[in-house]
């Protein structure tokens, strides 16, 4: 399955007006980066987000997460939100936010 092109679209929407933003093919589908810094990403139907490591227990707690194992180990700092979680437009919102906030803690790349 391709990355969810809606869904993408629907993020970069979310960050359009954030300066440094760069969008790039990865991990069979697209990450978003600031300064060099990924912030968020699509993979398949879910969203990723960067949360930080300090981050990562209070955002597994929420509904619709999981980790973010693409790869058959998961990678601490991150989640996966499944569709239902970023129905909503203000769901959305408040996701790539929390990535945004994180990447930009820090220093550009």
């Amino acid at each position: 399955m391709a990355y969810d092109e809606g869904l993408a679209q629907r993020v970069h929407e979310v960050l359009s007006e954030e300066a440094g933003l760069v969008e790039k093919k990865m991990f069979g589908g697209v990450g978003f980066m600031l300064q060099g810094n990924m912030a968020c990403g699509v993979h398949k139907d879910m969203l990723i987000v960067r949360v930080g490591k300090e981050g990562h227990d209070a955002a597994m707690n929420k509904p619709y997460t999981l980790p973010f194992d693409i790869t058959g180990r998961a990678m601490r700092g991150w989640v996966m939100v499944a569709p239902e979680g970023v129905e909503q437009d203000a769901d959305l919102e408040a996701w790539v936010q929390q990535g945004v906030a994180f990447a930009r803690s820090l220093p550009p790349k």
